[in-house]
């Protein structure tokens, strides 16, 4: 499995396929929505449809080997060298 990316929110949340695209892991809004309606998505270890979930600081996402784990803006800052 790759590594953890991490991903900053900007807000107190993010959708689920604005996530996806954001990371790159779906080229486009299209792709997200299909990847996400095939049940390719999982949070926190569950399988996701809705593409409007909201993700908040905490949240897991996993996409094949891929996984972004989500932050807020204080905690990547504490964690930055």
């Amino acid at each position: 499995m790759n590594p953890t990316t991490r991903f900053e929110l900007r807000g107190d949340h993010i959708t689920l396929d604005a996530l996806l695209k954001a990371t790159g892991l779906a080229a486009s809004g299209g792709a997200a929505k299909v990847l996400i309606a095939d049940g390719a998505v999982q949070v926190n270890g569950e399988c996701e449809t809705r593409r409007g979930r909201k993700l908040r600081a905490g949240d897991l996402v996993l996409l094949g080997d891929a996984q972004v784990q989500l932050c807020g803006a204080a905690t990547a800052a504490a964690e930055t060298p």
